[in-house]
């Protein structure tokens, strides 16, 4: 087992509110269609506009942005830019947040509130609050990009992904740098959870159980087009199921070794997919 149980189940338990909570801030932005027939939809906050993409090529402009965030991201690692990763950590996460408030409240108070927990998070971080903060990320950055995805784009981004996730995880192992520098500048993006355990002699040592940010993101960016495709009930199936393959992951795999989430995750999406077509239509 790659964690003690009680991390594992609680990292399991995290990654599925993070996928709850965004599928009920996906579902504030998805239009709705009124009694009268009319549909409206709600805007999202301070004017941002989605990309202006078809659905069933949305795949490929997107993975391009991941490869060249990438490309950024590794450049700050490369130049040692600290400052300007915490800038770039410090908006995304503002941005996000508030996205995911003002699906619940009015967007002055979204401003004021992503801003202060962006800043808490970057500068007075804790456990408790940092993953907490993680639960309304995702669901934030999911209400700007699920509606411009169908079920055929993202499950081809999902397969790209993961073949990305192996190949830089195991053979150019320059994900595993990232989240090393991530731990050094003290912003990692994704859950963490600190714990010490026994080791050979009762010697004590302590280590993190880390889930990427975009582990978490990807997959719900799925369960939220299987909600637009179908149903709230269909969507937290295929979150279930999804958290089901994470806990098979960290059952598995070995302490101290980096593993290729996405992969594992997106076979986990697909079952849960055929199983709302079993158990549902």
């Amino acid at each position: 087992m790659k964690h003690t149980l009680f991390i594992t189940i609680t990292l399991a338990l995290l990654f599925l509110a993070s996928h709850a909570m965004g599928l009920v801030i996906i579902d504030e932005y998805l239009p709705k269609t009124l009694s009268t027939g009319e549909i409206v939809e709600r805007e999202l906050p301070l004017n941002i506009e989605r990309p202006e993409v078809r659905e069933e090529t949305s795949f490929i402009p997107i993975f391009f942005i991941i490869l060249f965030a990438t490309i950024i991201a590794l450049l700050f690692i490369k130049f040692q830019l600290f400052k300007l990763w915490k800038l770039w950590f410090f908006i995304s996460i503002a941005l996000t947040l508030i996205i995911a408030f003002s699906a619940f409240i009015n967007q002055v108070y979204a401003i004021i509130l992503g801003i202060v927990l962006a800043l808490m998070k970057l500068f007075k971080p804790s456990t408790i609050m940092n993953n907490l903060i993680e639960i309304f990320i995702y669901g934030g950055l999911a209400a700007i990009f699920v509606p411009i995805f169908n079920l055929l784009s993202i499950s081809i981004l999902l397969i790209l992904i993961s073949i990305y996730d192996a190949y830089s995880v195991l053979k150019s192992k320059h994900m595993i740098k990232l989240a090393k520098f991530q731990t050094k500048a003290k912003v990692f993006t994704g859950l963490s959870i600190p714990y010490q355990f026994k080791k050979e002699k009762r010697k004590i040592e302590f280590t993190t159980a880390i889930l990427g940010g975009g582990d978490i993101g990807f997959t719900l960016f799925f369960s939220g087009v299987i909600l637009k495709e179908f149903n709230l009930l269909a969507a937290l199936i295929v979150s279930f199921v999804t958290m089901l393959s994470l806990l098979v992951l960290l059952f598995y795999g070995k302490k101290g070794k980096f593993y290729p989430a996405m992969p594992i995750l997106t076979m986990g999406c697909f079952l849960g997919y055929l199983t709302v077509k079993f158990i549902l239509f």
